[in-house]
């Protein structure tokens, strides 16, 4: 007996699993995965802001100052006293 228990425990488990991957449709996972990593977060603007203020002895004039210190898009953010204002900020 603890053997068909044992099969239909199995059965039951690997059906939810396929249900459960098939319901994330994880190509759509992906893509939004990898668009949200294209994009700088706040933390990223605010230390390339340091980064700049490190190399150039003084604070940067807009978020165009700032190509060349980060990787992905940056221009959802501009630069209020010193600190990056933008979305998550």
């Amino acid at each position: 007996m603890r053997l068909l228990e044992l099969v239909v425990a199995s059965c039951i488990t690997v059906s939810v699993a396929g249900a459960s991957y098939a319901a994330l449709k994880p190509d759509q996972l992906e893509a939004r995965a990898r668009a949200v990593a294209a994009k700088a977060d706040c933390r990223a603007v605010d230390t390339a802001i340091v980064a700049y203020v490190t190399l150039h002895d003084r604070d940067p004039a807009a978020i165009a100052d700032l190509d060349g210190l980060l990787k992905g898009d940056i221009s959802a953010y501009r630069i209020v006293d010193g600190t990056a204002a933008g979305p998550g900020c």
